[in-house]
């Protein structure tokens, strides 16, 4: 790497642009042409919270030269397309986040961590708008959430009465970097504009007609919390905020299904056929667990469901795969034929 280029964090993503903030400053950074041409997928393209290469242009612009490998990444398959879209890099925690007015369910919470762990990242919940339902109900709802993920830590929030902000603070370690995940309205941004100490984020109440909250962040952004200095990419927590998602589609992400359900993955290993899929083969023993009250019946249904769709997802880009393998050769013989014919003679 020459000797020019500097380290730099990539901190927002515009279209076609990014910020990038190293400890000189922030940089509005771009891509080189020829890096377009070389990109196969969204995966090549820079991501928010990756650490990359960069040459200083002067005047607070800089181009990025490289993307430095990613020690971790959430993806997912965008809604209506077989692409992959990466959300974020080089998270450490992924914060889940649902409402319990509007948003609250236990299979929504897996596919999120589904997602996290196939990209080696530590999920954890965080319920929030507690102050809309009894304390009774509360308490349900944390049993129901421990019987389920025993694993995960789960955090209690409302930005209404402040409860468990200050276990959200708290949770929150010095250089590490935690992304907010969940649907439109269950209050990502205003969490985070409460652990900021100001209304960086811009905000909007759920709509009373519908009882659906609005994309009002509109593009990733990264943020600093005030124990660090505004300068340093360690010092202090740093959070990601997301626009809502509709849809957690399944990317590539059978290894991160197989890694949260470890239980399922287990009994699976005791299944009398290797290729056993848990439905209706003799032998199965994920479906005499499930029988005997030994497995959840609801996770091992979510389970299932989420296994067929990350393997849909493979298949079809195995056959996109194969369709450009093809094509490939087809105009490799197109090149011959023509050097053949003489082009001359067309």
């Amino acid at each position: 790497m020459k000797d020019d280029f500097s380290v730099a964090r990539v901190t927002a993503e515009h279209k076609g642009a990014y910020r990038v903030k190293n400890e000189r400053g922030d940089f509005y950074a771009t891509i080189t042409g020829a890096w377009m041409f070389r990109a196969s997928s969204r995966e090549d393209y820079p991501a928010l919270g990756d650490w990359v290469a960069i040459t200083e242009l002067g005047n607070e612009r800089a181009v990025i030269e490289k993307i430095i490998p990613r020690k971790t990444i959430i993806k997912r398959k965008r809604a209506r397309a077989d692409e992959v879209q990466v959300i974020a890099a080089n998270v450490d925690v992924a914060f889940v986040v649902e409402s319990v007015d509007r948003d609250y369910n236990l299979n929504r919470f897996e596919r999120y961590f589904a997602l996290a762990r196939d990209g080696g990242i530590q999920p954890a919940i965080v319920l929030n708008k507690t102050d809309l339902i009894s304390s009774e109900e509360r308490d349900e709802k944390t049993a129901e959430i421990k019987h389920r993920f025993p694993d995960v830590d789960v955090i209690l929030t409302s930005t209404v009465n402040d409860e468990g902000l200050s276990a959200l603070r708290n949770y929150i370690e010095k250089g590490k970097t935690y992304c907010f995940l969940g649907s439109s309205g269950v209050g990502k941004s205003t969490l985070i504009n409460k652990l900021l100490g100001k209304d960086t984020i811009k905000t909007e109440r759920i709509s009373t007609a519908t009882g659906k909250g609005k994309h009002v962040t509109t593009a990733r952004q990264m943020y600093f919390l005030e124990n660090g200095s505004s300068t340093s990419l360690t010092a202090g927590g740093i959070v990601i905020d997301n626009p809502g998602m509709r849809e957690v589609g399944m990317a590539d992400t059978g290894e991160g299904v197989d890694d949260f359900f470890g239980e399922i993955t287990a009994l699976a290993a005791q299944c009398k056929y290797v290729d056993c899929t848990h439905m209706r083969e003799p032998g199965c023993a994920v479906r005499a667990a499930v029988q005997s009250g030994a497995l959840d019946e609801a996770q091992y249904s979510n389970y299932l469901n989420l296994k067929k769709e990350a393997a849909y997802y493979e298949m079809n880009k195995s056959e996109k795969r194969e369709k450009d393998r093809q094509f490939g050769k087809f105009i490799k013989r197109a090149k011959d034929e023509l050097k053949r014919i003489g082009r001359g003679n067309l």
